[in-house]
């Protein structure tokens, strides 16, 4: 099939097996890339999961060979207008702090390269799980455009001159590496991908959704804080997360060493 040629499926599909809810990115002659469209459907999905409880993980995935080339360049160049590039950057940059505002861990499942803003949806991402063939790059600069906006996720996994180096040379780094750097949290091979991803999904379902829930909230807002009120802050969090019936049950099923429900 073309690359030009529109199909009938959507571009964002959804799956829910086991409290696990599978975002598919669908637009695979493009590679995924990042259109108006696409953004919106996440954003759509986003925040439909934000308010189904019956959801405790999703899974972020893509169809085709690249997970996401970033954003698409050709529907960009049709409307060269700063107020569209400003409504179009905006609307990303909302989409983004989005996934780590669910109240339940995403995790990227990373088939293929992903560049720029693809690269920044892995690194937006509680957690990732690549192919150990998966490359990455925020190589905007060799278009003449520095990656901005994905800098901002991108330097909140890895050093700063990690992140600088591949945001002013565009330069890929493989899977192996970017587990090394902190953007992933395994590469592993083609054929254990889907195993590991759903391992990983597995653990988390198997732990009370009440802590998730209370943890996943504080682990980021507790970042942004100085260290005093950091600590302030995580104490109250874990007090009120103690008077939750999940971790009353929990801690006296440890104590009575039987299984908690």
């Amino acid at each position: 099939m073309r690359a030009d040629v529109p199909t009938a499926e959507p571009l964002l599909q959804r799956e829910d097996q086991h409290a696990v809810a599978t975002l598919r990115l669908n637009r695979p002659h493009q590679f995924n890339a990042l259109s108006e469209a696409m953004l919106t459907a996440l954003q759509r999905e986003i925040d439909d999961i934000a308010a189904d409880t019956s959801v405790r993980c999703v899974v972020l995935a893509a169809a085709g060979k690249a997970f996401c080339a970033g954003h698409d360049l050709r529907e960009m160049r049709g409307r060269p207008e700063l107020s569209y590039y400003q409504t179009l950057f905006a609307q990303c940059s909302t989409v983004m702090p989005a996934i780590q505002s669910l109240p339940v861990p995403v995790i990227a499942r990373v088939q293929g390269i992903a560049t720029a803003a693809g690269c920044q949806l892995v690194a937006s991402c509680d957690l990732a799980i690549a192919v150990d063939t998966a490359r990455f790059a925020v190589s905007g600069i060799n278009v003449g455009l520095f990656c901005a906006t994905p800098s901002v996720a991108l330097s909140r996994n890895v050093s700063t001159k990690r992140a600088f180096d591949m945001l002013v040379t565009g330069r890929f780094i493989d899977a192996g590496t970017a587990a090394d750097w902190g953007l992933v949290n395994e590469a592993v091979p083609e054929a254990e991908l889907d195993a590991a991803v759903a391992r990983k999904a597995a653990e988390i379902v198997a732990k009370s959704p009440t802590a998730v829930r209370w943890g996943k909230s504080m682990f980021y807002r507790q970042r942004q804080m100085a260290l005093a009120d950091a600590y302030a802050y995580a104490g109250d969090v874990m007090a009120r997360n103690m008077m939750e019936e999940d971790a009353g049950e929990g801690i006296d099923a440890f104590l009575a060493k039987r299984i908690p429900k």
